[in-house]
């Protein structure tokens, strides 16, 4: 379902008139193109298209392109931030924030072509703070993991 207006609960995927109807950001800072699958308070699955185009990759290592990890892990939060938007009560005037990453991971150089799948799983939400086990994946290959710590302002 890709209507933007549907409520959360009956959302099961987003394309990105979805996605940028929740999220603030824009490009070239959007690191997300699709939700594929949600369960409200338990899971997400996003999709981000790695091509060429991207501007990061005219100074990352040119000649031998990789994505940055940094890079990679802002696509997992902003998943996240899907996520904890589709599942709170209220969003009305709120921002997501990044409040802490542990046993961040990199297992897998992420190049143009490549078509990452974030997948994560909410851990704990209490008040304003919202933890969440997250792992990127590139042809079933896990490229990325950590755990991100986020807060609403």
């Amino acid at each position: 379902m890709t209507d933007t207006t549907a409520t959360a609960a009956a959302v099961s995927s987003l394309d990105i008139k979805g996605i940028l109807n929740l999220l603030p950001h824009r490009y070239p800072f959007i690191m997300i193109d699709r939700i594929l699958d949600y369960e409200r308070g338990k899971t997400i699955t996003g999709l981000k298209n790695v091509s060429m185009g991207e501007p990061f990759f005219q100074g990352h290592f040119p000649g031998e392109p990789v994505m940055p990890g940094v890079l990679m892990l802002e696509g997992m939060a902003q998943t996240g931030a899907v996520l904890a938007y589709l599942s709170a009560d209220d969003i009305t005037g709120k921002l997501f924030y990044f409040a802490g990453l542990d046993g961040v991971r990199f297992r897998r150089m992420v190049r143009p072509g490549d078509q990452i799948i974030y997948k994560l799983e909410m851990l704990r939400q209490k008040g304003k703070l919202t933890k969440m086990a997250g792992k990127a994946y590139v042809d079933n290959t896990l490229a990325v993991e950590a755990e991100l710590l986020a807060a609403f302002t």
